[in-house]
């Protein structure tokens, strides 16, 4: 694929992350902030019944908290990880399997749900406000990237391992192998890192099951979203003429009906 094609595509990664993450920015607003105003009002009771009152002042108010850096918060990251995914995306092209751009885009996509987020998210989940302990706040996030990491490496090696024992064991029992290999390196990784208890037994379980929920319903409609747009834009820039072929189809149909 040549540099042009590479622009291209990092540009329509970007484009496809932004719409992606104002889709995200709707589930986060109407399915998480109700979750995090009920966790923070929990918080300010306890902290009024342990400490007789006393306000702290805000230095950005929680207006501007679910509505101007929520936004910014995830349309950066749309952009950003739409333009890492799509130079990926770039480089499987062709690579991991006869696979058209559409498919590469929703495997990408997927591979990236997986081991970014729900991977991690299994040993390290989301916290509302009024869980976990701030002495611990470092080492908790230092892990969960930590994780991040592992898992993306992980991914990536288990991709290399099966297309090596591909020749030797076909398709399916090579892409089984590796798998396994990654499910049991992770399940490792899972055992032997530290846990983190940290809920408090009076927080109701019920918001925090909703909390995790809804964040984990962020990122699914995030990667969904861009492995469908990015997928139509990259079919669109690279096989034109299907395109065409389509549309063309598509006006005949039209007109015979009429």
């Amino acid at each position: 694929m040549n540099s042009i094609s590479v622009r291209a595509l990092l540009v329509r990664g970007m484009l496809a992350g932004l719409i992606a993450g104002a889709l995200a920015l709707a589930v986060a607003y109407f399915l998480g902030e109700s979750q995090v105003d009920a966790a923070i009002a929990l918080e300010e009771a306890h902290s009024h019944a342990g400490h007789g009152g006393g306000e702290e002042e805000e230095l950005v108010s929680r207006t501007m908290q679910a509505t101007g850096g929520l936004a910014t918060a995830l349309l950066v990251f749309g952009v950003a990880a739409g333009g890492i995914a799509a130079l990926v995306v770039s480089y499987a092209l062709g690579r991991i399997g006869n696979f058209g751009p559409r498919a590469t885009a929703a495997l990408i996509a997927g591979a990236a749900l997986l081991t970014v987020y729900i991977v991690p998210f299994l040993k390290y989940p989301a916290n509302p406000p009024a869980v976990g302990n701030p002495d611990t706040i470092g080492q908790r996030t230092t892990l969960f990237f930590l994780m991040v990491a592992l898992s993306v490496l992980l991914a990536v090696a288990a991709v290399i391992v099966g297309k090596r024992l591909a020749p030797g064991l076909g398709n399916w029992n090579a892409t089984i192998a590796a798998a396994a290999g990654f499910v049991v390196v992770i399940g490792l990784a899972h055992a032997f890192l530290p846990s983190f208890d940290e809920v408090g037994k009076d927080f109701p379980a019920s918001l925090l099951w909703k909390f995790r929920l809804s964040t984990l319903a962020v990122q699914v409609t995030f990667w969904s979203g861009f492995g469908l747009i990015f997928g139509y834009l990259t079919e669109r820039l690279l096989t034109p003429a299907a395109g065409a072929g389509r549309q063309e189809a598509e006006e005949r149909a039209v007109v015979g009906a009429s």
